[in-house]
């Protein structure tokens, strides 16, 4: 509906919009010829004949929204198709395909239009009979065929000569009479009017072109409505195949009733309604057959009804907005054109049939069905019987009609009503004199919403709404809406902006725009449409929050859309509404601030303690929000809120939370709301500075938010994230404000009693009052963490590395880690100060002590690497406190410290995980690149300023491995972060991500390709290595990665260097550790240990017998899958290193190797393992018998 008036746009730029999706003609001509021309070649095989059709298909479709652009070239396409169609050479197969190709053109252009071009001589009428006898009615695989050929029928019916002469003599060879043309047509139609498939609707366009005929009319319409009727009365709709029965029937009537002339069917009307009344369609329960119901029962109403226009119509004097917007205001002013009096005092002789009441009772009750379709077919039959009835008649009709807009009706009622009215005032058929009655009820259908369980009703009904004032905005003279402009702008505008459904939003806006290009009366229309246009209006936030401001800066609309807020909306069933319904109430308070204080918050302060929950939660918000603005205005004036407000408002202010309290309202689920709407009104009346201090009010506030940190694990899982946000926002406020004894001094009693509170609170069973409790702590204001610093940080870090040790309360761990900078930041830096007031050089190593043990919290669950959250978090921390330190007393961080926390960050910079690596990445680059302050102390600064300049802090996206890893690789060159970012590379290499694991491997492999011939570069790096897996060997999150990387090392040649040397120390050392490995029953970890060992073959001198032996005695392990992979690698190992045995025993090593089933039981491997220890040398390992365990008797 938004668009639906599209091209009357006014150039510029919408323009440009609207035709970009615009297609100027049908370009694919030629290859829909060679599509139709191929038919004949492909209609054999079905493979090349489905994609033909798909392809053709895929052309048509895209002129679906744009058909005319098929028209000039219909009438080729349809010509080639029917010359293969007629043919005689063409077998089934491809008159079929023929057939499929034509409804596809037909189903995109309409078939109304595409009939039309069917050839309708005389000649055709016997072949397409004949053809259409021929086809198999059950065939499901043809029913194109018999669609295009009911329609092809139908357009022959239209020759204008007696069918009686088509048939000639009847007798045929034989003496067998043959049935007449008219009998056989009419034979096919019924027979396809009771079918189950497409061709029925086609076979009701052929009834009613078929039975209009003058010859068929008068022998065969009366036995057909017979027949129709019978068939309507014997059927039920309770099974499929009669619905189908149903559904033909109807529809052939009311497309009759649709072409025939009033003259014949008049006198079959009365008959047919009387049937459709016994047979009660309204409460069937198939909606298509309620929809021909009630179109059928209108074309009835208009056959009763003497083809007229209604002389008392009013006719708006243009219609063109051309026209209208060139005349001048004056022209534009003049009458509507009103009828003579003549035509009226004719009218008054009309006598109407009663059956036309009944008719339009069946409409009135169509309006309320439960389907759209329905009620939008009887909205037009409304509108085309009323067209013809005398003005009293139609007013009546008028009048029941608003008896849909009760709040006893449903939102089906309302959008009926909607939909009807829209249409009267398109025809001009609701007179200006009715718009007092009816502008009303639009304007309650504009905000109709009706609330069913946890959600509501009525986005149709005021989308409907919107189409009326669009249809108004058309249908009336400027001057008849002048009176109620006021109205329709502010509902149209409050609908625009405010609605929760982004359909209305543009429907509402659509409609405005029309009205003000129509109607040219609306107040500030220009301005506020360039505001609030079709795609401003998509984005929900940007309407409340910035539209909805500039809207209310016109004053003809600032009260209107505050009250509906406070109406509509704070009390909405969605949460998302309300929040942003009492943020909209803030930005309009300087709008109107005395409003606002004297009007709207008296009101909501009652709905803050109301009965209904979502008033209530939306109310306490709406307050809050109000308050702190008229706070924020009054600072300009300087006047104080309790200026503003009245002391009763004060009042009620102050004891909302006594009263919730006091009933109970905390608790259950309506305390998940009530909590976080009192927490934000604690946060705003501490902001707004409200006169509560050492009031008995504060306490009850504290307990509050004490109480809500203590449930937290009480809360439903999605509510806990936003509770916990406003009682941090909420403590921190409430601090500030009411517990200073003097500027920058605390309450000594209140900084005690809390302090303690919330560091006994980190040692709670439940994680999420761990969580509340460090968050807390975090967020006290400077004064009141003064003199308690190491108080709070002892605590802080004791449930830090208690809990990781444990690997438990990982979320209340990150907090923690967060609360340690929030606390120095607040505490700031004093180089020589106490350490329990300010971060100094005596507890500044702990402090980094804590957050540096905190980036390996490799703590995994359910979930997976819950770590990541706390690395994640003393990421930014470890930035917040070194660029406070480094701005403040450079001189306590010491290089140490400097070198560890650089280290770890290039180690978080080289792991797999791309989130994290991104933000370490970016940490590590702005500690680097630091200037104001400069962080002193960085290992290598000149080395890592040249593989890091200045530019990658903002061209390098850390989130892709593409190119993370070859830069981070670089710092594998540097002694002082080899290790750790080696650590972190083992992950990303020996990881399971593709992308990770290609791109980490080949800038690891880049650098060691460049280190080839550097012994002591690559002696460092062999180091390293081994260090890494010496400190890693019992942590399987770094050892499989790490054997998975060495595998791909040693199989890419990377020591060759050290395999010229006889029992190299390296390999040694690797095989050493590889042998603890070997005991473990994980079998990932033992297929990693085979694939090394197998490389670790290359190393010459004795380490290499040593490998065999350890290969040798996993052939035996007591896994059958790890011999099965033995044998396989070892086997790929002697095709790769072909020189490590003996070449004698070779074929018969691999061949043992590859014939012998190692999944067997160990008693029959083991002779076949023997005998490979003998071929290639090695001694045979000797099985070690367990001790048996002593029996106690």
């Amino acid at each position: 509906m938004a668009l639906s008036d599209a091209d009357n746009g006014e150039g510029g730029e919408s323009d440009a919009i609207v035709t970009a999706c615009v297609l100027g003609g049908f370009s694919e001509s030629s290859e829909t010829r060679v599509l139709i021309s191929s038919l004949p070649e492909v209609h054999g095989d079905t493979v090349t004949s489905e994609s033909t059709t798909q392809r053709f298909l895929v052309i048509m479709n895209r002129y679906q929204e744009q058909p005319h652009l098929l028209d000039p070239h219909l009438e080729w396409m349809l010509n080639m198709i029917l010359d293969f169609i007629r043919s005689e050479k063409s077998p089934p197969s491809l008159v079929h395909l023929c057939f499929k190709f034509l409804y596809i053109i037909c189903k995109v252009r309409g078939y109304k239009i595409f009939m039309q071009l069917f050839p309708h001589e005389v000649a055709d009428v016997e072949p397409v009979l004949d053809l259409m006898s021929r086809q198999d009615p059950k065939d499901s695989e043809t029913w194109e065929t018999r669609y295009m050929l009911l329609l092809w029928l139908s357009m022959t019916c239209l020759i204008p000569f007696d069918l009686s002469r088509l048939d000639g003599h009847l007798e045929s060879e034989g003496g067998k009479a043959r049935e007449p043309t008219m009998d056989r047509i009419l034979a096919i139609a019924k027979s396809y009017l009771v079918v189950s498939d497409s061709p029925r609707d086609a076979a009701s366009v052929l009834v009613s072109k078929f039975m209009t005929r003058p010859d068929v009319k008068q022998k065969r319409l009366g036995d057909f409505l017979d027949w129709s009727l019978t068939t309507i009365s014997q059927t039920n709709d309770q099974s499929m195949r009669d619905i189908m029965v149903l559904d033909g029937a109807l529809q052939s009537l009311a497309k009759l009733f649709k072409h025939g002339k009033r003259d014949d069917l008049l006198q079959y009307a009365p008959t047919i309604l009387q049937c459709l009344e016994q047979k009660r369609l309204s409460e069937s329960s198939q909606a298509m057959l309620r929809k021909l119901g009630v179109k059928l029962i209108q074309r009835l109403g208009l056959t009763f009804l003497k083809p007229r226009l209604a002389a008392w119509r009013y006719q708006r004097g243009s219609r063109s907005l051309a026209a209208n917007l060139s005349m001048s205001q004056s022209a534009s002013t003049t009458d509507a054109v009103s009828p003579d009096v003549e035509a009226q005092e004719q009218e008054e002789d009309y006598d109407i049939p009663e059956e036309v009441e009944t008719v339009i009772e069946h409409l009135l009750v169509g309006l309320k069905d439960k389907e759209t379709i329905v009620r939008w077919s009887a909205a037009k039959g409304i509108g085309r019987v009323t067209g013809r009835l005398p003005k009293e008649l139609a007013d009546e009709v008028v009048g029941s009609l608003l008896d849909c807009f009760s709040f006893q009706e449903t939102d089906n009622a309302w959008h009926g009503g909607c939909l009807a009215l829209a249409e009267l005032g398109r025809r001009g058929l609701l007179l200006p004199s009715r718009l007092t009655d009816v502008v009303p009820l639009i304007i309650k259908s504009l905000t109709y919403e009706e609330k069913r369980g946890a959600c509501s009703v009525g986005s149709n009904v005021r989308d409907a709404a919107c189409y009326v004032c669009w249809s108004f905005a058309r249908a009336y003279e400027p001057k008849e809406l002048k009176p109620f402009v006021t109205q329709i702008a502010s509902a149209l505008l409050i609908t625009a902006v405010f609605d929760r459904n982004v359909n209305c939003r543009r429907a509402a806006s659509a409609a405005f725009q029309e009205n003000v290009g129509r109607q040219g009366t609306f107040p500030h229309g220009i301005d506020i449409l360039t505001a609030a246009d079709y795609y401003a209006v998509g984005n929900l936030n940007n309407c409340y929050l910035n539209i909805s401001v500039y809207i209310a800066s016109f004053p003809e609309y600032t009260n209107a859309m505050i009250d509906h807020l406070v109406a509509m909306k704070i009390n909405h069933w969605d949460s998302v509404i309300r929040e942003l319904a009492t943020k909209a109430l803030h930005n309009l308070t300087p709008q109107a601030p005395d409003y606002m204080a004297t009007t709207v918050l008296p009101q909501l302060l009652p709905m803050a303690v109301g009965i209904d929950l979502h008033s209530r939660h939306g109310a306490i918000l709406a307050c809050a929000e109000i308050t702190h603005a008229l706070y924020k205005l009054g600072l300009q004036t300087n006047r104080t809120v309790v200026d503003m407000i009245s002391s009763e408002c004060v009042d009620a202010l102050k004891n909302i939370h006594q009263m919730l309290h006091d009933r109970k309202q905390y608790r259950g689920f309506g305390g998940e709301l009530m909590r976080p709407a009192m927490c934000g009104l604690i946060e705003k009346l501490s902001l707004s500075k409200m006169p509560f201090k050492n009031d008995p009010v504060i306490t009850g506030w504290q307990w509050l938010i004490d109480d809500t940190i203590k449930s937290l694990h009480l809360v439903s899982s999605g509510a806990k994230d936003g509770i916990m946000v406003a009682v941090v926002s909420a403590l921190s406020a409430l601090c500030e404000e009411y517990y200073q004894a003097q500027a920058g001094q605390a309450d000594s009693q209140m900084q005690n009693v809390l302090v303690s509170q919330y560091i006994e609170g980190l040692k709670s069973p439940q994680m999420l009052t761990r969580c509340g409790s460090a968050l807390a702590l975090g967020c006290l204001p400077r004064f009141m963490i003064h003199s308690k610093l190491k108080q709070i940080f002892e605590g802080l870090q004791q449930m830090c590395s208690v809990s990781q040790k444990e690997g438990s309360f990982t979320e209340a761990r990150r907090d923690a880690v967060r609360a340690i900078a929030q606390v120095c930041v607040k505490a700031g830096v004093c180089a020589n100060g106490s350490p329990d007031s300010a971060l100094c050089l005596e507890n500044v190593a702990e402090v980094y002590g804590t957050l540096l043990e905190s980036m390996n919290d490799y703590t995994t669950d359910s979930r997976g690497d819950v770590g990541a959250w706390v690395r994640e978090a003393a990421m930014t921390s470890l930035m917040d406190v070194t660029t406070l330190v480094a701005s403040n007393a450079p001189e306590i961080l010491s290089p140490d410290v400097v070198n560890r926390m650089m280290c770890c960050l290039a180690q978080q910079a080289a792991e797999k995980i791309d989130r994290y690596r991104a933000h370490a990445g970016n940490i590590f680059l702005r500690l680097l690149h630091s200037t104001k302050p400069a962080v002193p102390h960085i290992p290598h600064q000149e080395e890592l300023l040249s593989i890091f300049p200045v530019e990658t802090t903002t061209s390098l996206n850390w989130n892709a491995p593409s190119q993370a890893f070859q830069y981070i690789t670089q710092l594998l060159r540097l002694p002082q972060y080899q290790y750790h970012t080696l650590l972190g590379l083992t992950v990303s290499v020996g990881g399971i991500t593709e992308s990770t694991v290609h791109f980490s491997s080949q800038s690891l492999f880049d650098y060691l390709k460049g280190i080839q011939d550097n012994n002591a570069a690559l002696a460092q790096f062999g180091d390293t290595l081994l260090s890494i897996f010496r400190d890693n060997l019992r942590n399987d999150r770094v050892t499989i990665p790490f054997l998975k990387m060495l595998n791909q090392m040693l199989a890419n040649s990377c020591f060759e260097i050290f395999t010229t040397e006889e029992n190299h120390q390296f390999c040694v050392d690797l095989l050493a550790l590889c042998k603890e490995l070997k005991k473990s029953k994980d079998i990932s970890k033992l297929r990693a240990c085979i694939a090394v060992f197998c490389g670790l073959i290359q190393f010459q001198g004795e380490v290499r017998k040593k490998v065999l032996s350890q290969l040798l005695m996993l052939l035996c392990h007591s896994f059958p899958v790890i011999r099965k992979t033995t044998a396989s690698q070892m086997y790929e190992m002697l095709l790769t290193y072909d020189d490590v045995i003996d070449p004698e025993v070779l074929d018969d090593v691999m061949t043992l190797l590859s014939d012998t089933n190692w999944e067997g039981d160990l008693a029959t491997v083991r002779p076949h393992r023997n005998q490979l220890c003998d071929w290639l040398g090695v001694p045979r390992p000797q099985v070690v018998a367990k001790p048996s365990p002593v029996q106690v008797s």
